[in-house]
Formats: C-alpha cells, sequence, structure tokens
C-alpha cells in the first residue's frame, strides 16, 4: 500500500484541503489550507487536482518516510528540502524512492509550508473533507511521530506550472483590505482612523482560527454587547481589549463581538505566512 510513515510531525503538521463549506448552520466551519494558493500549487506539481489533501507544516516543517517510490512537491514558506540528506528542489516535483525520508525542513521566511503527494493523502473524509479543524476537533489528528499516513492513486503527470501567481509571504508588512461593516458603526471616527494607521502587528497568540494582532486599542461608540451573529471567512473582529482579529480557515461560526470589516478572501493567503511582529495595516476599500 502506498503510505507514508511520520518520522518527525514538526511544531503543527496536518491534513488540509478545500475544506468542508456548506455546514455552517450546523456549527461547522470551512477549514481547509490556510494558503490556498500554495496548497493549489502544491496539487498542481505532482499531477493532483486542487481537492487533493496535503500536508500543511508550520515553522518548522516535518518528515515522512515513503512506503513506495512518490512524487512529491514543497510550496509555500520557503524551506530547505531533502530526501534521505540529499538536498532536493523546493516549489518543484522531486522523486522520493520508495524507503527514503523526505524532510521539510524550517521556513527560512513565512510560516507554513504545503508537500503534496501524487494521488493525495488519502485520509478519512468528515464531512465531505480531509481538512483538520481546530476549533471543532473535526477531520484527522495533527500528525505526531509514528502515524501512517495513506496515499490514494496517482492521477497522473505533473501539469507543470511555468507561470503560477503566488502571493507569497508578507515583505515589510502585511496589507490588508477591507470592506467596512456591518459593525463600523459600533466605532468611533478615531478608531476607524487608527484601524487604517501602522500602529498594528501581529500577535504571537495568531493560529489557523485568526490572525490576532497588537495595537492601539479601537474605541467604541457604543457600549455593550451584540447577541452572537454569523461570522464569515475574513470577519475583523474586535474583542473586549481593542485588538483586531481577522477570522482565518478554522474561525467560530458566530460570535458576538462587533465585526469591523471584512478581508477579502483572496487577500488571505498572506495572512497565513505572516510571522509574529509582521506589520499590518488595514485598507479600507469600496464593496
Amino acid at each position: 500500500m502506498s503510505a507514508l510513515t511520520v518520522v518527525r510531525a514538526g511544531a503543527l503538521t496536518t491534513v488540509q484541503d478545500l475544506g468542508r463549506p456548506g455546514h455552517a448552520h450546523l456549527g461547522v466551519g470551512r477549514s481547509g489550507a490556510l494558503d490556498e494558493p500554495a496548497h493549489r500549487l502544491a496539487n498542481r506539481l505532482v499531477g493532483n487536482p486542487a481537492e487533493c489533501a496535503t500536508l500543511e507544516t508550520t515553522v518548522n516543517g516535518c518528515a515522512v518516510r515513503a512506503a513506495t517510490a512518490v512524487t512529491a512537491a514543497v510550496t509555500g514558506a520557503p524551506c530547505p528540502v531533502r530526501v534521505d540528506g540529499r538536498p532536493v528542489a523546493w516549489g518543484a516535483p522531486v522523486r522520493v524512492p520508495a524507503g527514503a525520508v523526505l524532510e521539510i525542513g524550517a521556513a527560512t521566511r513565512g510560516l507554513r509550508g504545503y508537500a503534496a503527494f501524487a494521488g493525495g493523502v488519502a485520509a478519512e473524509p468528515v464531512l465531505g473533507s480531509r481538512s483538520r479543524d481546530l476549533l471543532s476537533g473535526l477531520g484527522p489528528e495533527p500528525l505526531t511521530d509514528g502515524d501512517t499516513l495513506p496515499l490514494g492513486t496517482p492521477h497522473g503527470p505533473s501539469a507543470g506550472a511555468d507561470a503560477v501567481p503566488w502571493a507569497g509571504e508578507p515583505v515589510g508588512g502585511l496589507v490588508l483590505p477591507v470592506v467596512l461593516g456591518p459593525r463600523d458603526d459600533w466605532f468611533t471616527p478615531g478608531a476607524l482612523r487608527a484601524l487604517a494607521g501602522t500602529g498594528f502587528r501581529v500577535s504571537a497568540a495568531s493560529n489557523r482560527i485568526g490572525l490576532r494582532t497588537e495595537g492601539p486599542p479601537l474605541a467604541r461608540a457604543r457600549e455593550g454587547e451584540l447577541p452572537s451573529e454569523g461570522m464569515v471567512l475574513g470577519a475583523v473582529q474586535v474583542p473586549p481589549d481593542g485588538c483586531p482579529v481577522v477570522f482565518l480557515a478554522d474561525h467560530p461560526t458566530t460570535g458576538g463581538y462587533p465585526v469591523v470589516g471584512v478581508v477579502p478572501e483572496p487577500s488571505l493567503a498572506a495572512a497565513a505566512q505572516a510571522v509574529p511582529g509582521t506589520p499590518v495595516r488595514f485598507v479600507p476599500v469600496r464593496a
């Protein structure tokens, strides 16, 4: 059977695909790869359709042993890649012989890497997806040393990737367009000016649920709290400490703190690669 054995699980390595949309009414978010363009590119490099599951690594990569020969590709955060200790290409398909160890090293820039394997990681799907949702606990458990991951049947040769757009990690700062509303009227004009300023940075408390920020607290124009209402991907929620939180793939489906705006989904890939301390600037845009 084509499978991988986890030699080194890394800080946090999870199975991710394009997620499980359509279940918010059940309290289940979409989940899926945080840096979706990097996930799609990795799959394309090994000949997989975009919906195949990849491994999403965090900070220090992981290492897996292939039971049978397999084509793999690593994208996302740039990092050293080795097969049985021999350097191989990052961002390109590589052949991993039977019994060899593919090692994904620590990110040199950014946070999250994506490892695709021909046929995809064939973990058991839950509600139509193999993604691990850290908030709900659905999907395969995060990798641990010694785990075995089955692989699917290869789909065919690589489709090639001579010119594939990819946002990469933010350089010099993370710039996020934000469509104001629905609760921007809960904040003072000064708070909205501060939101568009340069005082925010990525907090070390950020995770797959949300990108948390540190900076000047946004002052409220209204007191009290809202009844819980629906939350969408990219919602910029402002908790009582006044520091915006950008909801990412594993976000809750409801919440009671006011949402000052929403970051459009195509701009969220860069947030997946923003390391703690990265300057953040929100740029208001028209809907």
